[in-house]
């Protein structure tokens, strides 16, 4: 017998297969009566609704929220945050067995002989009132220190960059997973009628790095595709076809879009396809950013002030540091998430000469945005957030005298700021080496969970039927990190 969700060789839908099958009603009634979502549908009734889901957030939130300055490549923590003094007597010296204790390594330095410990050649200093220690490639920082919370004992599975990335994206190491922003934009919807949910800004740096950025990073997944991420660009047009053909008026533009819906509402009705709802939703979405982008992405009217906070970089549109102006404008419009990459951190050999060159891109202009967010009273309601996929090694991988650090998954230090996290403190302990954690480890399903919570959400219960299991970000993992909570 041939299954009928595939008569005429066509591929449908629940909603599809259960509109075009009699048999299907009764389930239908069941289902929206026992939970809107049970066959995966978008439970939000309108295609142009904003709102998220009823009920959430489930408790009163600290953020509302999120700006993720997510550095692709993976910083050395034993150079920027987790100052090692020990290193100066072990440097040169062969990491013991003890502390590697036949830990996976890369296929770029399981060949190695040797594993020299390098320490970092740059000196740490404390700084602020919490005495904070940090790297001195982050001079602007230092001027931040009391607003941050710097946590250095976060640790994941992976080991390399792809499904690193991807598990802090989305929470699973393998790719098809909503990202944060979806999940995001799913449950609590957008303040903004004119701007997107969730916006991406990808910044350009000195060094042209290998790790590719894939759209999938900041996709739905199994979530409609309206939530996904929308990525703005630095040359050109903010965002694709966003002006009319020429001669067209805005009159006609609107008849248009209005003809548009009518049919795809018929179709809708027809086939009960959520993506055709998206599609309407994006549509409208594009129209109303017509006028919203082009007045976001103009900065001429913020006062010079503003690029002494950023650096002069922040004229330059593109770099981290006009990203991070560009995050806070669209934070004061209402988006609820938005993500700044910033790629070139692998560093696998001469670290020497390209850390220096990263810090410096990325340094102004993330103590900038902190600095800014505060004075305009938004830090309190605005999760700000700077990590890397994992960490680099304390040993060598390579020519100590041109030293590289390879991938380390087991221990690596990210900050966190503003909507509901603990300033001026740090969080976990490793130990002398800089190798493994020795007090309060914090794992990515631990900083999703903690994440959600700052925005109200209880990791457990935001949640989205596919494919009859219900998924959330944190899997069937996480907990809330206590100890960094304001």
């Amino acid at each position: 017998m041939i299954n009928p969700i595939f008569e005429a060789g066509i591929l449908e839908t629940r909603r599809q297969f259960l509109g075009r099958h009699s048999h299907g009603i009764g389930a239908v009634a069941l289902a929206s009566l026992l939970n809107g979502n049970l066959f995966g549908a978008d439970s939000q009734s309108s295609p142009t609704q904003s709102l998220g889901l009823s009920g959430l957030p489930h408790f009163a939130p600290k953020a509302k929220r999120v700006i993720y300055l997510l550095q692709s490549g993976a910083p050395s923590q034993v150079d920027l945050f987790d100052y090692k003094p020990s290193l100066e007597k072990f440097h040169l010296s062969e990491l013991p067995d003890s502390i590697r204790h036949g830990q996976r390594l890369t296929g770029m330095t399981a060949g190695q002989k040797n594993f020299p410990i390098v320490k970092s050649p740059w000196k740490f200093q404390q700084h602020g009132e919490s005495g904070t220690w940090l790297s001195d490639l982050l001079p602007h920082m230092a001027g931040v220190v009391d607003d941050i919370c710097v946590v250095k004992s976060m640790h994941t599975e992976a080991i390399n960059h792809d499904p690193a990335i991807t598990f802090f994206q989305s929470g699973h190491q393998q790719p098809g997973r909503p990202s944060i922003g979806a999940w995001l934009s799913y449950g609590l919807g957008s303040e903004s009628q004119n701007l997107p949910s969730f916006v991406v800004l990808l910044s350009k740096n000195t060094f042209h790095q290998a790790q590719p950025l894939y759209d999938r990073l900041w996709g739905s997944g199994f979530l409609p595709s309206k939530f996904q991420g929308v990525k703005f660009r630095s040359q050109g047009d903010p965002v694709l076809y966003l002006n009319d053909p020429t001669g067209g008026t805005t009159e006609t533009r609107r008849a248009m879009l209005d003809r548009l819906a009518a049919l795809n509402r018929i179709r809708e009705q027809e086939v009960g396809d959520p993506e055709i709802n998206s599609r309407i939703a994006q549509y409208e979405m594009a129209y109303r950013m017509q006028t919203s982008v082009p007045e976001l992405a103009d900065i001429s009217d913020e006062p010079e002030s503003t690029f002494k906070l950023y650096g002069e970089d922040a004229r330059t549109p593109g770099t981290h540091a006009a990203n991070c102006l560009l995050a806070r404008r669209l934070a004061e419009r209402g988006v609820r998430f938005i993500q700044v990459f910033h790629r070139g951190w692998d560093h696998h050999s001469n670290v020497q000469k390209y850390l220096p060159t990263l810090a410096k891109e990325t340094d102004q202009g993330s103590a900038g945005l902190i600095a800014d967010l505060k004075q305009r009273d938004m830090l309190d309601e605005t999760l700000v957030i700077w990590a890397g996929e994992f960490g680099r090694t304390v040993y060598s991988q390579g020519n100590p005298a041109t030293f590289g650090r390879d991938h380390h998954p087991r221990c690596f230090s990210i900050w966190m700021a503003g909507g509901g996290i603990k300033p001026g403190i740090s969080y976990g302990q490793t130990d002398d080496y800089c190798y493994n954690i020795e007090e309060n480890p914090v794992h990515v399903h631990d900083f999703h969970a903690t994440m959600l919570h700052c925005l109200g959400i209880n990791h457990e219960r935001l949640t989205y039927r596919f494919q009859g299991r219900d998924y959330r970000l944190t899997d069937v993992h996480g907990n809330v990190v206590e100890g960094i909570l304001a």
